[in-house]
């Protein structure tokens, strides 16, 4: 693939869903489909949701316009109408988790069982496992999770939008220089690239207007699917590489799941304690937040890039250097459990 053509697809993307955006703004304040403040939320006035949708639009418009027909592209297709679906579902009447986690469910399934992407096996640092029978129901919770994890890291103006952005690029920029020839998966990148950044454009803080559920399930699903295709060709021989890009909402997700375990709450109940409200805390304004973020997003990126490249010594003193801050993260904040504070 061209350089003229992947610009071309990003620019185009990025141009429709900026101009979109605005329109679906009106949609969502015309139907209610409203972010109400609460004591858990953390911006101050109703914000319209469904933002999702333009980003959704803006996949078809690239679809239709670079990408081909075939049974992988229809099940994903498929698969992202279910997720969007139950996103807007929510985000004009919060429905129970379990529901969502239904559509969510067979969403996922889609992909496996109809267009015959699976997770088989995975190689990381050697050691290599294959899957056998399992490999379907761990395609789907494969899936699934990212989905969650991308939906739980969506709490700030800017936030999961940009995370999903600098995901698209890196693995756009690691295509390029594997000189990948993987053309769905080229397609999927660069033209989710150019929709992210269009709404982005609109959500970025001060937010006009919020992606939703429709919005962060949507760019979860295809972050996964995206990740799977990887499996398939030199681009994403490891397991480790979209691990890492997805670092920070898996590490957001898996202290939300101890915190909730250690309270004896369910782990479907949200809180004020996720990586972004811990730097609120350290009194960080959101835009700052959500910066640093991306910081240290792009440093999981750039080892990911090394890593690929085969410059394994600088990516592992990158990965040395997070899994630091980590700690440090884990140590200075109730991102796990609540430290006794002095009265």
């Amino acid at each position: 693939m061209e350089v003229k053509q992947i610009i071309l697809m990003v620019l185009t993307t990025f141009i429709f869903t900026a101009i979109f955006i605005p329109f679906v703004k009106k949609i969502a304040i015309h139907i209610g489909a409203l972010d109400i403040p609460n004591e858990r939320k953390v911006h101050k006035v109703p914000i319209p949701r469904l933002g999702g949708l333009g980003i959704y639009f803006g996949f078809l418009l690239g679809y239709m316009l670079f990408g081909e027909n075939s049974i992988q592209m229809n099940s994903i297709l498929i698969g992202s109408f279910i997720i969007v679906i139950t996103g807007i579902i929510d985000d004009i009447k919060p429905i129970r988790a379990r529901y969502k986690l239904i559509g969510q469910v067979a969403a996922s399934a889609i992909i496996p069982i109809y267009g015959g992407i699976i997770l088989k096996d995975v190689s990381a640092l050697g050691i290599y496992i294959n899957f056998g029978v399992f490999s379907i129901p761990i395609t789907i919770l494969f899936i699934t999770a990212v989905i969650n994890c991308i939906n739980l890291i969506d709490g700030l103006d800017g936030l999961a939008g940009g995370l999903s952005s600098i995901y698209f690029l890196t693995i756009g920029i690691i295509a390029i220089l594997m000189e990948n020839t993987n053309n769905l998966e080229l397609v999927l990148t660069f033209v989710m690239l150019g929709s992210t950044l269009g709404f982005l454009l609109h959500n970025f803080n001060p937010a006009k207007i919020f992606m939703g559920d429709s919005g962060s399930m949507f760019l979860g699903y295809i972050i996964a699917v995206i990740s799977l295709l990887g499996f398939k060709n030199v681009t994403l021989t490891s397991f480790i590489v979209p691990v890492l890009l997805l670092a920070i909402p898996i590490l957001d997700t898996l202290f939300a799941i101890i915190r909730r375990l250690l309270k004896h709450q369910p782990i479907s109940m949200p809180d004020k304690s996720h990586l972004h409200h811990q730097l609120l805390k350290l009194k960080f304004s959101q835009r700052k937040t959500v910066l640093i973020i991306y910081f240290v997003d792009l440093l999981f990126a750039a080892s990911s890039i090394f890593y690929v490249l085969g410059d394994f010594e600088y990516g592992l003193i990158i990965y040395i250097i997070l899994f630091i801050l980590t700690l440090v993260l884990i140590l200075k904040t109730d991102i796990i459990r609540e430290r006794n504070k002095k009265s």
